[in-house]
């Protein structure tokens, strides 16, 4: 069983979640688990902000997502780290991960020509209403460089054409190793390499429209709408091996009738992506997600 504390080392925020720490805890249930941590942070002068658990009734599994406030937090992590790896680690044998919530997740963003996700959410950046730092943004086409450099953002070309991508992806992981906590792909349409989702080491979020697999492969609004689908939607997942089959962190629908284009279809399953995904994001950067094997919790 482990403690884990970030390690990234953006500075500090002095915005809403100054002096504040996300403690998040997964392992099997057991009498005592919220007492320990109530009592250990107490201990420290620490006010619990919000707590939430779930116990899963099918194998027992315990996971909890507390944030609390602590005034001169920085300060007092390494004895929180010390006494967490006691009480929650050895004694509960439970995995515990700490984060200064100051310290905002660093995102590097892969695109392709297709923009509407990417630029909701550099949007959505600038706005506040993503508390992370965008440290890049990389795509295989250079047709929204300008466009992302006016938010600030450095953006890099990296060509990627044929079966044989092992060069890019070398690429792609000089550029980010040391700089990332998290990638997000926003609708970078080429397959990653088990080797590169090895070596990138950090989670990785996908999205993709949820004609899958039902309609897999090009023109999937065409398939739709030549099939008379009800609803479309997107689903933001994490990155495995296995194609499209990571856990799923967040799905949204939206109804639809005969009588919509396909050029409507696309218009509305974008407008379902860029909800779905800027949410997966959100939630990950506060720590709102766990992942179980193959699917998440996620508290609201």
């Amino acid at each position: 069983m482990t403690l884990a504390l970030q390690t990234s080392t953006p500075a500090a925020s002095t915005g809403p979640h100054a002096d504040r720490a996300s403690l998040i805890v997964k392992g099997t249930d057991r009498v005592g688990i919220v007492a320990a941590v109530g009592s250990l942070l107490s201990n420290h002068g620490a006010n619990i902000v919000s707590l939430d658990q779930y116990s899963d009734p099918d194998d027992g599994a315990y996971f909890q997502r507390t944030v609390f406030a602590l005034d001169g937090l920085r300060a007092e992590l390494p004895g929180l780290r010390e006494e967490l790896h006691t009480q929650l680690v050895k004694d509960f044998g439970l995995e515990v991960t700490l984060r200064d919530m100051s310290v905002p997740k660093r995102v590097a963003i892969f695109a392709s020509k297709s923009d509407h996700c990417l630029l909701d959410l550099l949007w959505r950046h600038r706005r506040g209403e993503l508390p992370v730092s965008i440290s890049m943004v990389i795509s295989n086409h250079p047709d929204t460089a300008d466009e992302v450099r006016t938010f600030g953002i450095p953006f890099f070309h990296v060509p990627s054409m044929g079966p044989d991508k092992s060069a890019a992806e070398a690429e792609h992981l000089r550029l980010l190793a040391g700089h990332v906590d998290f990638v997000v792909l926003a609708r970078y349409m080429q397959i990653l390499s088990s080797d590169f989702i090895e070596g990138v080491g950090v989670p990785i979020i996908n999205i993709h429209h949820s004609f899958l697999p039902a309609f897999i492969g090009a023109g999937p609004h065409a398939k739709a709408k030549e099939r008379g689908v009800k609803l479309i939607g997107a689903t933001a997942h994490y990155v495995t091996e296995d194609l499209d089959e990571g856990p799923i962190i967040e799905q949204d629908v939206a109804r639809v009738t005969h009588a919509d284009s396909v050029a409507e279809l696309r218009r509305r399953s974008a407008d379902v992506e860029r909800a779905v995904l800027s949410r997966a994001v959100l939630w990950h950067a506060d720590d709102r997600v766990i992942r179980h094997r193959n699917h998440c919790v996620v508290f609201p």
